[in-house]
């Protein structure tokens, strides 16, 4: 067995292969080091049974016996399963700990067999051009990454609840809704959200089993596998999201008896990989909850816009749901500098820089970019280009801009400094 640093090989009966137990460690020195050991002591067992067999002219061994050639093959094979097995589990032990663990990799996990891991995009919007602008270079990305390698993406759906057609409705698949009555909102028009999904469900037909929830200032960078696939949820930890720290709002929503605050996750309802089974269940608990904070004085002071968020997680935890963490769901320029092997570029952020490529957050930039500046249309044509040294996350969201003729045009050339 391993345990700490130790490996031991356990030979059995006459006749019988020698076997390698090990018992599963997380402690990949002790794994490498077992394997270290094993591949000195083969060599040395092998040379010591033969020297046995044949070593001083036929010399015999303390039984009085030459040793059998089918006993040293037996040997030799008790070996190589046991290395093969051990290989294995070290293998198996990395890619469980890159796929599961805040900030792995998610891309390099080990896939489970049998279903379809296809879901389905669901994208909820308004019919102002603000969200409209966000909404076509979105799907325009979602074509170009749904076919690649790797890609678990299935069909889209834009789920629109201005409560009437608008003039998307021919590019881009949509699902009209109803908003909220008026005044519920109380002009916070996230919470039509979970009464847009409540609604999606129950009257869509859905042929995906799992569901992506997603946000119109969603650039997809890498094609998205499903990470929810065989197990949890999936979604990505936000560091403003801390029910820990606020666990005197948490508990109006979430009593004692349902269990610690730690149930609730630091998340919000996007980006997340979830069966539609289980999000069928969530939302209109989440609907519910969200309501129920925005009535409340305190914590729509505390959560302010995040509010909504708040009300995914508290509804998951309250019928027992768990979402796997993945950091590297999503990035948010200008704070993530690099896109690397993220799948999701969340743009929300404003990014303010000097033209000395420093990073003015707070201060409006010499040169900036920030969503908000284009509340009634979409950015100009001929945008232009960053100082250097302005880092490669908010770049590329200017030149995934470039996917549209009309109404996004980049300038592509840079100017000689």
């Amino acid at each position: 067995m391993v345990t700490g640093e130790q490996c031991k090989i356990w030979f059995l009966g006459k006749g019988e292969q020698p076997s390698l137990q090990i018992r599963s460690t997380k402690s990949k020195r002790s794994l490498n080091y077992c394997l270290k050991r094993l591949s000195l002591l083969l060599p040395f067992t092998q040379f010591r049974d033969r020297e046995r067999m044949i070593g001083g002219g036929g010399r015999k061994n303390a039984g009085g016996r030459p040793v059998s050639p089918f006993v040293l093959v037996l040997i030799s094979l008790g070996f190589f399963f046991a290395t093969y097995n051990l290989v294995t589990l070290l293998i198996h032990q990395r890619a469980t700990a890159s796929s599961t663990v805040q900030g792995g990799d998610s891309s390099s996990g080990r896939r489970p067999h049998g279903g379809n891991p296809k879901f389905h995009i669901a994208l909820t919007a308004t019919d102002a051009p603000y969200s409209k602008w966000q909404c076509r270079i979105m799907y325009y990305w979602y074509k170009k990454t749904k076919d690649m390698p790797r890609s678990d993406m299935g069909e889209f759906t834009r789920v629109l609840h201005s409560g009437r057609p608008d003039n998307l409705m021919e590019e881009i698949p949509t699902f009209v809704v109803d908003p909220l009555p008026e005044g519920i909102d109380r002009g916070y028009i996230v919470l039509n959200r979970p009464w847009a999904f409540v609604q999606w469900l129950e009257k869509a037909e859905i042929e995906e089993e799992y569901i992506l929830m997603a946000e119109p200032d969603h650039i997809f960078a890498n094609p998205l596998p499903n990470l929810a696939f065989g197990g949890q949820p999936a979604a990505f930890p936000f560091f403003y999201i801390k029910p820990t720290e606020n666990e005197k709002i948490i508990r109006k929503y979430y009593p004692e008896e349902k269990g610690p605050v730690t149930n609730v996750d630091p998340i919000g309802n996007s980006p997340v990989i979830i069966k539609k089974s289980v999000l069928e269940i969530i939302a209109p608990t989440w609907m519910n909850v969200s309501l129920r904070m925005k009535d409340d004085t305190e914590t729509d002071k505390a959560f302010g816009w995040v509010l909504e968020m708040y009300g995914y997680a508290v509804a998951s935890a309250l019928h027992g749901v768990r979402h796997t963490l993945h950091k590297d769901f999503m990035l948010q320029p200008p704070w993530d500098l690099e896109v690397g092997n993220r799948f999701i570029i969340h743009y929300t952020y404003g990014c303010d820089y000097n033209m000395k490529g420093e990073l003015t957050y707070g201060k409006i930039g010499e040169w900036r970019f920030d969503k908000r500046s284009y509340l009634r249309g979409p950015p100009p044509r001929n945008l232009p280009l960053p100082p250097h040294g302005v880092p490669e996350s908010v770049v590329c969201i200017l030149f995934l801009g470039t996917c549209l003729e009309n109404p996004w045009k980049l300038e592509l050339k840079r100017k000689s400094s």
